[in-house]
């Protein structure tokens, strides 16, 4: 299996990288820097340099071609302004949808945002309402293309290591942080249930092994 990951150097994107390598699939990540090469080379995936906020649907398509599934985990990171939020978190995530439906590849998982859908907390700043915002906008245009899309919102991410269980499930109240490590299994176990696609869902740590979780959703 071919995948592409945009946002490549991101930490959740390198672990998957490392899970999809080691079972024999091809990953490929889109980084922006070329000083991340070696580090995506040493994770197991191949690397292509574009950059998500300037390069042009047709170009980034070419850059699909023969893929199996697309996974959007960019994101403009902490720090970043209002405007980074929006180009990239919610733009570069429609440019790569738009790419995907021209290429002809049809699976395309969104790692959005556990928040996206509920109102913002009292006292919630200008960069983190962006961030929502351009999530939110995210999700609801990756849903109008005719792709096979699964959007994945994860809890607070940390890095501890992975537990293999977890809680999946359809849009709720829960809460809870989840492993980055944890959400790069994840998203392998997705693009190995195809009935997922059409799907919104919510990650937490939990106590269902991820396999299981996730194969009970499709």
């Amino acid at each position: 299996m071919r995948v592409v990951i945009a946002g490549g150097h991101g930490q959740i994107a390198l672990k998957l990288g490392r899970l999809l390598s080691a079972r024999g699939d091809s990953p490929v990540g889109l980084v922006r820097n070329p000083a991340h090469v070696d580090d995506l080379r040493d994770a197991g995936a191949d690397a292509v340099v574009c950059d998500l906020e300037s390069i042009a649907v047709d170009e980034l398509a070419g850059h699909l071609k023969d893929a199996d599934a697309v996974i959007f985990a960019a994101g403009a990171g902490p720090g970043s302004g209002t405007d980074r939020k929006d180009s990239v978190d919610r733009a570069a995530a429609v440019l790569l949808a738009e790419a995907a439906l021209t290429a002809g590849v049809r699976r395309y998982l969104l790692v959005s945002s556990m928040g996206v859908g509920r109102p913002l907390a009292a006292g919630s700043d200008e960069s983190w309402a962006a961030y929502m915002a351009a999530k939110t906008a995210a999700e609801d245009a990756v849903r109008g293309f005719a792709l096979d899309w699964t959007v994945l919102r994860p809890g607070g991410l940390t890095n501890d290591a992975p537990t293999g269980r977890i809680r999946i499930e359809t849009p709720g109240a829960m809460r809870g942080p989840v492993t980055r490590a944890d959400v790069a299994a994840v998203l392998v176990a997705l693009l190995d249930t195809p009935g997922t696609a059409g799907l919104t869902l919510e990650l937490i740590a939990g106590d269902t092994p991820i396999v299981d979780a996730v194969a009970a959703l499709g």
